[in-house]
Protein backbone atom coordinates (compact mmCIF):
# COMPACT_ATOMS: atom_id res chain seq x y z
CA UNK A 1 0.00 0.00 0.00
CA UNK A 2 0.98 3.63 -0.38
CA UNK A 3 1.31 5.04 3.16
CA UNK A 4 0.59 8.50 1.73
CA UNK A 5 -3.03 7.41 1.49
CA UNK A 6 -3.22 7.66 5.29
CA UNK A 7 -1.35 10.93 5.78
CA UNK A 8 0.52 13.31 3.50
CA UNK A 9 3.66 13.30 5.67
CA UNK A 10 4.23 9.63 4.80
CA UNK A 11 5.99 8.61 1.60
CA UNK A 12 8.31 6.04 0.06
CA UNK A 13 12.05 6.57 -0.43
CA UNK A 14 13.70 6.52 -3.84
CA UNK A 15 14.70 2.89 -3.26
CA UNK A 16 11.00 2.03 -3.47
CA UNK A 17 11.08 0.04 -0.23
CA UNK A 18 11.74 2.34 2.76
CA UNK A 19 9.15 4.34 4.65
CA UNK A 20 9.81 8.07 4.89
CA UNK A 21 8.14 9.99 7.70
CA UNK A 22 8.22 13.74 7.16
CA UNK A 23 11.08 13.04 4.77
CA UNK A 24 13.09 10.98 7.27
CA UNK A 25 14.02 7.37 6.62
CA UNK A 26 12.54 4.93 9.13
CA UNK A 27 15.61 2.73 8.74
CA UNK A 28 18.04 5.55 9.44
CA UNK A 29 16.06 6.74 12.47
CA UNK A 30 16.19 3.28 14.02
CA UNK A 31 19.89 2.98 13.21
CA UNK A 32 20.52 6.30 14.96
CA UNK A 33 18.19 6.07 17.95
CA UNK A 34 17.47 2.36 18.39
CA UNK A 35 14.22 0.39 18.45
CA UNK A 36 11.34 0.68 19.41
CA UNK A 37 10.82 4.31 18.70
CA UNK A 38 8.16 6.98 18.80
CA UNK A 39 8.74 9.51 16.02
CA UNK A 40 6.83 12.80 15.82
CA UNK A 41 6.63 15.43 13.09
CA UNK A 42 6.94 18.93 14.60
CA UNK A 43 5.82 20.69 11.43
CA UNK A 44 2.67 18.58 11.32
CA UNK A 45 1.85 19.38 14.96
CA UNK A 46 2.22 23.08 14.23
CA UNK A 47 0.13 22.86 11.06
CA UNK A 48 -2.69 21.03 12.86
CA UNK A 49 -2.63 23.54 15.72
CA UNK A 50 -2.82 26.52 13.35
CA UNK A 51 -5.93 25.13 11.67
CA UNK A 52 -7.83 25.28 14.97
CA UNK A 53 -6.31 28.54 16.19
CA UNK A 54 -6.96 30.43 12.97
CA UNK A 55 -10.44 29.00 12.39
CA UNK A 56 -11.67 29.66 15.91
CA UNK A 57 -10.32 33.19 15.87
CA UNK A 58 -11.89 33.85 12.47
CA UNK A 59 -15.32 32.33 13.04
CA UNK A 60 -15.87 32.68 16.80
CA UNK A 61 -13.92 35.90 17.25
CA UNK A 62 -10.96 37.14 19.25
CA UNK A 63 -10.68 35.48 22.66
CA UNK A 64 -12.13 32.16 21.54
CA UNK A 65 -9.37 29.60 21.22
CA UNK A 66 -8.63 25.88 21.18
CA UNK A 67 -7.18 24.20 24.24
CA UNK A 68 -4.75 21.38 23.52
CA UNK A 69 -6.02 18.28 25.34
CA UNK A 70 -2.62 17.43 26.69
CA UNK A 71 -3.61 13.98 27.93
CA UNK A 72 -3.24 12.99 24.28
CA UNK A 73 0.51 13.63 24.39
CA UNK A 74 2.11 15.30 27.38
CA UNK A 75 5.80 16.11 27.57
CA UNK A 76 7.75 19.32 27.97
CA UNK A 77 8.49 20.05 24.32
CA UNK A 78 4.83 19.55 23.35
CA UNK A 79 3.70 22.39 25.63
CA UNK A 80 6.32 24.68 24.15
CA UNK A 81 5.14 23.95 20.62
CA UNK A 82 1.42 24.48 21.22
CA UNK A 83 2.07 27.64 23.25
CA UNK A 84 4.10 29.06 20.36
CA UNK A 85 1.16 28.30 18.05
CA UNK A 86 -1.30 30.23 20.22
CA UNK A 87 -3.21 27.41 21.90
CA UNK A 88 -4.26 27.16 25.51
CA UNK A 89 -4.10 23.73 27.15
CA UNK A 90 -6.24 21.59 29.32
CA UNK A 91 -4.66 19.30 31.90
CA UNK A 92 -6.27 16.47 33.83
CA UNK A 93 -3.72 15.95 36.59
CA UNK A 94 -1.09 17.76 38.60
CA UNK A 95 1.51 15.75 36.70
CA UNK A 96 0.38 17.33 33.45
CA UNK A 97 0.12 20.71 35.17
CA UNK A 98 3.66 20.38 36.52
CA UNK A 99 4.94 19.43 33.06
CA UNK A 100 3.26 22.46 31.50
CA UNK A 101 4.65 24.70 34.25
CA UNK A 102 8.10 23.19 33.74
CA UNK A 103 7.80 24.07 30.04
CA UNK A 104 7.08 27.70 30.92
CA UNK A 105 3.49 27.54 29.71
CA UNK A 106 1.45 30.57 30.88
CA UNK A 107 -0.59 29.46 33.89
CA UNK A 108 -3.51 31.73 32.99
CA UNK A 109 -4.03 29.75 29.75
CA UNK A 110 -4.36 26.40 31.52
CA UNK A 111 -7.73 24.76 32.22
CA UNK A 112 -7.64 22.04 34.89
CA UNK A 113 -9.98 19.08 34.28
CA UNK A 114 -10.63 15.73 35.91
CA UNK A 115 -13.59 14.08 37.60
CA UNK A 116 -11.79 13.80 40.96
CA UNK A 117 -9.32 16.37 42.22
CA UNK A 118 -8.02 15.94 45.75
CA UNK A 119 -7.46 18.82 48.13
CA UNK A 120 -3.75 18.46 47.40
CA UNK A 121 -4.43 18.71 43.67
CA UNK A 122 -6.53 21.84 44.10
CA UNK A 123 -4.10 23.48 46.49
CA UNK A 124 -1.25 22.90 44.05
CA UNK A 125 -3.23 24.15 41.05
CA UNK A 126 -4.61 27.25 42.76
CA UNK A 127 -1.19 27.96 44.24
CA UNK A 128 0.33 27.78 40.76
CA UNK A 129 -2.18 30.37 39.54
CA UNK A 130 -3.96 27.99 37.15
CA UNK A 131 -6.28 29.94 34.88
CA UNK A 132 -9.49 27.97 35.30
CA UNK A 133 -10.64 24.86 37.14
CA UNK A 134 -13.46 22.79 35.70
CA UNK A 135 -15.45 21.44 38.65
CA UNK A 136 -16.91 17.97 38.25
CA UNK A 137 -18.66 17.29 41.56
CA UNK A 138 -20.28 19.21 44.43
CA UNK A 139 -17.45 18.31 46.81
CA UNK A 140 -14.99 19.89 44.40
CA UNK A 141 -16.91 23.17 44.23
CA UNK A 142 -16.84 23.36 48.01
CA UNK A 143 -13.14 22.49 48.16
CA UNK A 144 -12.20 25.08 45.52
CA UNK A 145 -14.02 27.78 47.46
CA UNK A 146 -12.43 26.74 50.76
CA UNK A 147 -8.87 26.45 49.43
CA UNK A 148 -9.15 29.69 47.43
CA UNK A 149 -10.14 31.44 50.66
CA UNK A 150 -7.15 29.91 52.46
CA UNK A 151 -4.83 31.14 49.71
CA UNK A 152 -6.44 34.57 49.52
CA UNK A 153 -7.60 34.37 45.90
CA UNK A 154 -10.83 34.22 43.94
CA UNK A 155 -10.53 31.24 41.63
CA UNK A 156 -11.98 31.29 38.13
CA UNK A 157 -14.05 28.17 37.58
CA UNK A 158 -16.37 26.40 35.13
CA UNK A 159 -18.93 23.71 35.82
CA UNK A 160 -18.81 20.55 33.74
CA UNK A 161 -22.28 19.68 32.51
CA UNK A 162 -23.45 16.55 30.70
CA UNK A 163 -25.80 17.40 27.83
CA UNK A 164 -26.93 13.83 27.19
CA UNK A 165 -25.66 13.68 23.61
CA UNK A 166 -24.58 10.35 22.11
CA UNK A 167 -21.62 11.03 19.77
CA UNK A 168 -21.80 7.53 18.19
CA UNK A 169 -18.16 6.87 18.99
CA UNK A 170 -16.31 4.21 20.99
CA UNK A 171 -18.20 3.46 24.22
CA UNK A 172 -15.02 3.90 26.27
CA UNK A 173 -14.49 7.46 25.02
CA UNK A 174 -18.11 8.66 25.03
CA UNK A 175 -18.30 11.20 27.84
CA UNK A 176 -21.46 13.25 27.32
CA UNK A 177 -24.19 10.79 28.25
CA UNK A 178 -26.24 11.21 31.41
CA UNK A 179 -25.00 8.01 33.05
CA UNK A 180 -21.25 8.65 32.60
CA UNK A 181 -18.98 9.50 35.52
CA UNK A 182 -18.38 13.07 34.36
CA UNK A 183 -20.19 16.28 35.22
CA UNK A 184 -23.71 17.32 36.16
CA UNK A 185 -26.62 16.22 33.97
CA UNK A 186 -28.82 18.97 32.58
CA UNK A 187 -31.94 16.92 31.95
CA UNK A 188 -32.44 15.70 35.52
CA UNK A 189 -31.88 19.06 37.22
CA UNK A 190 -28.40 18.37 38.62
CA UNK A 191 -26.86 21.14 36.53
CA UNK A 192 -29.23 23.82 37.78
CA UNK A 193 -28.82 22.64 41.37
CA UNK A 194 -25.01 22.87 41.28
CA UNK A 195 -25.19 26.20 39.45
CA UNK A 196 -27.28 27.72 42.25
CA UNK A 197 -25.00 26.15 44.86
CA UNK A 198 -21.91 27.60 43.18
CA UNK A 199 -23.37 31.11 42.98
CA UNK A 200 -23.31 31.25 46.78
CA UNK A 201 -19.55 30.75 46.92
CA UNK A 202 -17.62 33.94 47.67
CA UNK A 203 -14.19 32.78 46.51
CA UNK A 204 -15.22 31.34 43.17
CA UNK A 205 -15.60 33.27 39.92
CA UNK A 206 -18.00 31.17 37.85
CA UNK A 207 -17.14 32.19 34.30
CA UNK A 208 -19.15 29.60 32.41
CA UNK A 209 -19.77 25.99 31.55
CA UNK A 210 -17.93 23.06 30.07
CA UNK A 211 -19.09 19.89 28.36
CA UNK A 212 -17.43 17.06 26.47
CA UNK A 213 -19.41 14.50 24.51
CA UNK A 214 -16.60 12.19 23.42
CA UNK A 215 -13.68 11.57 21.14
CA UNK A 216 -13.27 10.61 17.46
CA UNK A 217 -16.12 12.89 16.33
CA UNK A 218 -16.41 13.07 12.54
CA UNK A 219 -19.63 15.06 12.20
CA UNK A 220 -20.26 18.64 13.33
CA UNK A 221 -23.86 17.65 14.01
CA UNK A 222 -22.60 16.33 17.35
CA UNK A 223 -21.26 19.74 18.34
CA UNK A 224 -24.34 21.54 17.03
CA UNK A 225 -26.69 19.31 19.03
CA UNK A 226 -24.49 19.77 22.09
CA UNK A 227 -24.37 23.55 21.65
CA UNK A 228 -28.15 23.71 21.39
CA UNK A 229 -28.61 21.97 24.73
CA UNK A 230 -25.87 24.01 26.41
CA UNK A 231 -27.20 27.31 25.06
CA UNK A 232 -30.71 26.42 26.22
CA UNK A 233 -29.30 26.03 29.72
CA UNK A 234 -27.29 29.25 29.40
CA UNK A 235 -30.43 31.07 28.28
CA UNK A 236 -32.35 29.63 31.22
CA UNK A 237 -29.90 30.85 33.86
CA UNK A 238 -29.66 34.20 32.05
CA UNK A 239 -33.44 34.71 32.06
CA UNK A 240 -34.14 33.32 35.52
CA UNK A 241 -31.08 34.51 37.43
CA UNK A 242 -29.47 37.23 35.30
CA UNK A 243 -26.29 35.18 34.95
CA UNK A 244 -24.12 36.04 31.95
CA UNK A 245 -22.04 33.13 30.69
CA UNK A 246 -18.66 34.49 29.63
CA UNK A 247 -17.11 31.21 28.41
CA UNK A 248 -18.47 27.99 26.92
CA UNK A 249 -16.23 25.00 26.33
CA UNK A 250 -17.84 22.51 23.94
CA UNK A 251 -15.00 20.02 24.42
CA UNK A 252 -13.36 17.60 22.10
CA UNK A 253 -11.85 17.84 18.67
CA UNK A 254 -12.42 16.08 15.38
CA UNK A 255 -11.51 12.50 14.54
CA UNK A 256 -8.44 11.34 12.62
CA UNK A 257 -7.69 8.81 9.90
CA UNK A 258 -6.32 5.57 11.32
CA UNK A 259 -7.31 3.56 8.23
CA UNK A 260 -7.49 4.40 4.55
CA UNK A 261 -11.29 4.03 4.66
CA UNK A 262 -11.68 6.67 7.39
CA UNK A 263 -13.08 10.00 6.18
CA UNK A 264 -10.99 13.12 5.71
CA UNK A 265 -12.34 16.06 7.71
CA UNK A 266 -12.19 19.71 6.68
CA UNK A 267 -11.75 21.05 10.21
CA UNK A 268 -11.85 24.72 9.20
CA UNK A 269 -15.15 24.29 7.36
CA UNK A 270 -16.63 22.33 10.26
CA UNK A 271 -15.65 24.99 12.80
CA UNK A 272 -17.22 27.63 10.55
CA UNK A 273 -20.43 25.61 10.46
CA UNK A 274 -20.55 25.21 14.24
CA UNK A 275 -19.82 28.92 14.75
CA UNK A 276 -22.60 29.96 12.35
CA UNK A 277 -25.10 27.74 14.14
CA UNK A 278 -24.07 28.97 17.58
CA UNK A 279 -24.34 32.61 16.53
CA UNK A 280 -27.83 31.92 15.20
CA UNK A 281 -28.79 30.10 18.41
CA UNK A 282 -27.57 32.87 20.71
CA UNK A 283 -29.42 35.48 18.65
CA UNK A 284 -32.62 33.41 18.83
CA UNK A 285 -32.28 33.11 22.60
CA UNK A 286 -31.35 36.78 23.01
CA UNK A 287 -28.19 35.99 24.99
CA UNK A 288 -24.63 37.25 24.53
CA UNK A 289 -22.30 35.01 22.55
CA UNK A 290 -19.75 33.60 25.03
CA UNK A 291 -16.10 32.99 24.26
CA UNK A 292 -15.90 29.46 22.89
CA UNK A 293 -13.29 26.78 23.48
CA UNK A 294 -12.71 23.37 21.91
CA UNK A 295 -10.26 20.77 23.19
CA UNK A 296 -8.52 19.03 20.29
CA UNK A 297 -5.81 16.60 21.29
CA UNK A 298 -5.89 13.60 18.99
CA UNK A 299 -6.38 15.74 15.87
CA UNK A 300 -3.34 17.84 16.80
CA UNK A 301 -0.86 15.00 17.31
CA UNK A 302 -2.18 11.65 16.04
CA UNK A 303 -1.07 11.88 12.41
CA UNK A 304 2.10 13.61 13.59
CA UNK A 305 3.35 10.32 15.00
CA UNK A 306 4.46 6.84 13.98
CA UNK A 307 5.90 4.02 16.06
CA UNK A 308 8.78 1.97 14.68
CA UNK A 309 9.42 -1.61 15.82
CA UNK A 310 11.88 -4.35 14.95
CA UNK A 311 10.57 -7.83 14.19
CA UNK A 312 11.92 -10.48 16.55
CA UNK A 313 10.05 -13.54 15.35
CA UNK A 314 7.46 -14.75 12.86
CA UNK A 315 5.60 -17.66 14.40
CA UNK A 316 3.15 -19.67 12.29
CA UNK A 317 0.80 -22.12 14.00
CA UNK A 318 -0.28 -24.45 11.17
CA UNK A 319 -4.01 -24.43 10.67
CA UNK A 320 -4.49 -21.44 12.97
CA UNK A 321 -2.61 -18.19 12.50
CA UNK A 322 0.69 -16.39 12.16
CA UNK A 323 2.11 -14.01 14.76
CA UNK A 324 4.61 -11.29 13.88
CA UNK A 325 6.27 -10.47 17.19
CA UNK A 326 7.96 -7.10 17.71
CA UNK A 327 10.05 -5.37 20.37
CA UNK A 328 7.14 -3.44 21.86
CA UNK A 329 3.49 -4.01 22.58
CA UNK A 330 0.82 -3.00 25.07
CA UNK A 331 3.41 -1.18 27.18
CA UNK A 332 3.91 1.41 24.44
CA UNK A 333 0.42 1.24 22.89
CA UNK A 334 -2.34 -0.26 25.07
CA UNK A 335 -5.19 1.08 22.91
CA UNK A 336 -5.87 -2.14 21.02
CA UNK A 337 -6.04 -4.11 24.26
CA UNK A 338 -8.34 -1.48 25.76
CA UNK A 339 -10.56 -0.44 22.86
CA UNK A 340 -9.72 -2.68 19.89
CA UNK A 341 -8.53 0.52 18.25
CA UNK A 342 -7.69 0.10 14.56
CA UNK A 343 -4.30 1.08 13.14
CA UNK A 344 -2.58 0.82 9.78
CA UNK A 345 0.58 -1.30 9.90
CA UNK A 346 3.29 -1.41 7.21
CA UNK A 347 6.58 -3.19 6.72
CA UNK A 348 8.74 -0.08 6.95
CA UNK A 349 11.67 -1.48 4.95
CA UNK A 350 9.73 -3.72 2.55
CA UNK A 351 7.10 -1.41 1.09
CA UNK A 352 7.90 -2.76 -2.38
CA UNK A 353 6.72 -6.26 -1.48
CA UNK A 354 3.20 -7.63 -1.70
CA UNK A 355 1.38 -7.87 1.62
CA UNK A 356 0.23 -11.46 1.22
CA UNK A 357 0.61 -12.88 4.75
CA UNK A 358 -2.40 -12.73 7.07
CA UNK A 359 -1.11 -12.26 10.61
CA UNK A 360 -1.49 -10.70 14.03
CA UNK A 361 1.03 -8.11 15.18
CA UNK A 362 1.97 -9.19 18.71
CA UNK A 363 4.03 -7.60 21.43
CA UNK A 364 6.61 -9.09 23.75
CA UNK A 365 4.80 -8.62 27.07
CA UNK A 366 4.06 -11.78 29.05
CA UNK A 367 0.32 -11.39 28.44
CA UNK A 368 -1.91 -13.21 25.95
CA UNK A 369 -3.76 -9.95 25.29
CA UNK A 370 -0.58 -8.18 24.22
CA UNK A 371 -1.59 -7.74 20.59
CA UNK A 372 -1.17 -4.51 18.63
CA UNK A 373 -3.40 -5.47 15.68
CA UNK A 374 -5.17 -8.61 14.53
CA UNK A 375 -5.94 -9.81 11.03
CA UNK A 376 -3.58 -7.60 9.07
CA UNK A 377 -1.54 -8.33 5.94
CA UNK A 378 2.27 -8.02 5.77
CA UNK A 379 4.87 -9.50 3.38
CA UNK A 380 5.58 -13.23 3.63
CA UNK A 381 9.31 -12.50 3.60
CA UNK A 382 9.16 -10.65 6.93
CA UNK A 383 11.84 -11.94 9.30
CA UNK A 384 13.84 -11.12 12.39
CA UNK A 385 15.50 -7.70 12.03
CA UNK A 386 12.94 -6.20 9.63
CA UNK A 387 11.11 -3.03 10.58
CA UNK A 388 7.39 -2.55 11.13
CA UNK A 389 5.70 0.84 11.44
CA UNK A 390 2.35 1.48 13.10
CA UNK A 391 0.93 4.70 11.68
CA UNK A 392 -0.99 7.55 13.31
CA UNK A 393 0.30 6.87 16.82
CA UNK A 394 1.00 10.41 18.00
CA UNK A 395 -2.02 10.45 20.32
CA UNK A 396 -2.52 8.27 23.40
CA UNK A 397 0.53 6.12 22.79
CA UNK A 398 3.42 7.79 24.60
CA UNK A 399 0.98 9.32 27.09
CA UNK A 400 -0.52 5.91 27.97
CA UNK A 401 2.77 4.01 27.97
CA UNK A 402 3.74 1.94 30.99
CA UNK A 403 6.61 -0.10 32.38
CA UNK A 404 4.60 -3.30 32.38
CA UNK A 405 7.00 -6.26 32.69
CA UNK A 406 9.55 -3.58 33.61
CA UNK A 407 10.31 -2.68 30.04
CA UNK A 408 11.77 0.82 29.64
CA UNK A 409 9.57 3.27 27.76
CA UNK A 410 10.50 4.29 24.23
CA UNK A 411 12.06 7.68 23.47
CA UNK A 412 10.22 10.36 21.52
CA UNK A 413 12.22 11.59 18.52
CA UNK A 414 11.02 14.82 16.94
CA UNK A 415 11.73 15.46 13.27
CA UNK A 416 11.56 18.98 11.91
CA UNK A 417 12.55 19.67 8.33
CA UNK A 418 15.99 18.14 7.86
CA UNK A 419 16.64 17.99 11.60
CA UNK A 420 15.83 15.34 14.20
CA UNK A 421 16.27 15.55 17.94
CA UNK A 422 15.39 13.77 21.19
CA UNK A 423 12.25 15.24 22.78
CA UNK A 424 12.02 12.50 25.45
CA UNK A 425 15.03 10.28 26.07
CA UNK A 426 14.83 6.50 26.14
CA UNK A 427 14.34 5.16 29.65
CA UNK A 428 17.05 3.02 31.16
CA UNK A 429 16.80 0.13 33.59
CA UNK A 430 18.17 2.53 36.21
CA UNK A 431 15.20 4.84 35.57
CA UNK A 432 12.81 2.00 36.28
CA UNK A 433 14.24 1.32 39.76
CA UNK A 434 14.80 5.00 40.57
CA UNK A 435 11.98 5.18 43.12
CA UNK A 436 12.45 1.70 44.57
CA UNK A 437 13.51 1.57 48.23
Amino acid sequence: MNPNSICSNLSVAADGRTLLFAGHSATQLVEKYGSGLYVMDEARIRKNARVYVDAMREFFGEGSCPLFASKACSFTRMYKIVEQEGMGVDVVSCGELYTAKNAGFPMEKIYFHGNLKTDEDLRYAIGCGVGCIIADCREEVDAIDRIAEELGVRQRMMLRLTPGVDPHTYEAVATGKVDCKFGFAIENGMALEIFLHTLKKEHVDLCGFHCHVGSMVFDSDVYIRTAQIMLDFIAQVHTDYGFVTRELDIGGGYGVRYLADDPTIDIRANIAQVADEMKRMTAERNIPMPLVHMEPGRSIVADAGVTLYTVGAVKTIPGYKTYVCVDGGMGDNPRYALYRSPYTVVAADKLHEECDMLCDLAGRCCESGDVLQEGIYLPHSLERGDLVAVLTTGAYNYSMASNYNRYPRFPVIMVDGENDYVAVRRESFADIVLNDQ
